[in-house]
């Protein structure tokens, strides 16, 4: 009986050990997938990319525009998260009152540089097609590029990423970053799907207050993003501020309109 024992115990320790050993050569790849945050950072302007009409295009020709610029880094046989982002994306340009063109402008850059150029042509088509923009409009680039330049703009943004060779997939973070009209990064949001408010409060706040109504640039002025709750949240201490500022206009509007009804009662009784 003992020997039965020792013999079941044995067969479990080994099975259990050929089946570490299996799990552990189907992971994939041991690389980070991350972003790094490098707020401040200025994506250089020479970096080349060919853009869907099939032209050489620079980073600067695109940026050099006067208004924000969002950043993605996806690929176009993605099997799922590429397609969440972008539509994501896509959802949080048609819910916001901003203008794709006119107070933005969205960069997506292709990952696999093995990409034919007719598929990324068709997304491009696919996403301006949903929002109702012209397929030639240039508010919306789709770009590829050589390996070595997609891992410089990686690398400036902070985006981690890699190939897996056994799923012929690359694994990248769901993130989409906001970089001025001088190429400086100035937010990054998370996810597949972007908040209404923080998705116009982060375009806001790129464009220096130079986009945007005068209601616009009150909310920005309300608003702060906290890094811990990676969300724009209300600054109590701008709001009580702006508060006071209303209350004092409409007492001084309140004392205008009394002084000018006794200056009439006055005018009256003479």
């Amino acid at each position: 009986m003992k020997l039965q024992n020792r013999l079941s115990y044995l067969i479990i320790l080994f099975v259990s050990f050929l089946f570490t050993q299996t799990v552990k050569k189907e992971l994939p790849s041991e690389q980070p997938i991350n972003v790094i945050e490098k707020l401040g950072n200025n994506i250089p302007l020479n970096l080349e990319f060919i853009n869907s009409d099939g032209s050489l295009i620079t980073i600067g020709d695109i940026i050099d525009n006067g208004i924000p610029t969002i950043i993605t880094l996806n690929y176009f046989e993605c099997p799922m998260l590429c397609t969440l982002v972008l539509n994501g994306l896509s959802d949080a340009i048609k819910k916001s009152d901003l203008m794709l063109g006119k107070d933005f402008q969205v960069i997506t850059v292709d990952l696999n540089p093995n990409e034919p150029l007719g598929l990324i042509r068709e997304k491009k088509e696919n996403y301006l097609g949903s929002l109702n923009v012209n397929k030639d409009d240039n508010s919306w680039y789709f770009l590829k590029g050589t390996n070595q330049n997609i891992s410089k703009l990686a690398d400036i943004l902070g985006v981690e990423y890699y190939y897996d060779s056994d799923r012929d997939e690359y694994m990248h973070p769901a993130v989409i970053t906001f970089v001025d009209s001088q190429s400086k990064i100035t937010r990054y949001l998370y996810g597949i799907a972007y908040p209404s408010l923080d998705f116009k409060l982060a375009i806001l706040e790129t464009g220096q207050g130079k986009i945007g109504s005068t209601v616009d640039k009150i909310l920005l002025y309300c608003y702060h993003y906290d890094p811990y709750k990676n969300t724009y949240t209300l600054f109590a201490t701008n709001f009580m501020r702006l508060g006071g500022i209303f209350t004092i206009i409409f007492l001084a509007i309140m004392l205008v309109k009394l002084w000018k009804n006794d200056t009439l009662i006055e005018r009256k009784n003479d």
